[in-house]
């Protein structure tokens, strides 16, 4: 008598469990979704306001390379230190 009453409690926990543990699983996700939108933001604000201020002083194409280079060399670095936690 007593197992089967075990039974039903211990799926109840499992349940509650396992929609905690979605839970979480959503709300990383978001987190993660809302952060990565952060930072396409902040580059692309980087990178128009760089541009503004190279324009000044430089011509259109010069500045787009200086701009383009920076980005070239943020993306090696972030190459390099993925290659290097393997």
């Amino acid at each position: 008598m007593i197992a089967p009453l075990l039974r039903v409690a211990a799926s109840a926990a499992a349940a509650r469990s396992l929609r905690l543990a979605a839970r979480d699983a959503a709300n990383r996700v978001l987190m993660t979704l809302g952060a990565a939108l952060a930072v396409a933001v902040a580059a692309l604000c980087l990178s128009a306001a760089g541009f503004v201020l190279l324009e000044r002083h430089l011509d259109s194409a010069s500045a787009w390379a200086i701009v383009g280079a920076f980005w070239g060399l943020v993306g090696l670095v972030y190459f390099a230190a993925a290659r290097r936690r393997r």
